[in-house]
């Protein structure tokens, strides 16, 4: 979905969001999306990890038996 919105897209979006919530406020929400999508990342890297660990497990029990 947000492949196809390209350059002009993305500055329509900022103009937008520049005219609601105003010049003080696009730096605490940008920082705020970050560190969302920061902990959202984590979140996700985690569950991969924890999936391929026990992918290993599993293998490691069929060898034992």
């Amino acid at each position: 979905m947000l492949q196809n919105i390209g350059v002009p897209g993305l500055i329509l979006i900022l103009v937008i969001a520049l005219i609601i919530f105003g010049p003080s406020k696009l730096p605490e929400i940008g920082r705020a999306f970050g560190s969302t999508l920061r902990e959202f990342k984590k979140s996700t890297r985690e569950l991969v990890s924890d999936e391929e660990e026990e992918k290993v497990e599993k293998k490691k029990e069929k060898t034992l038996v």
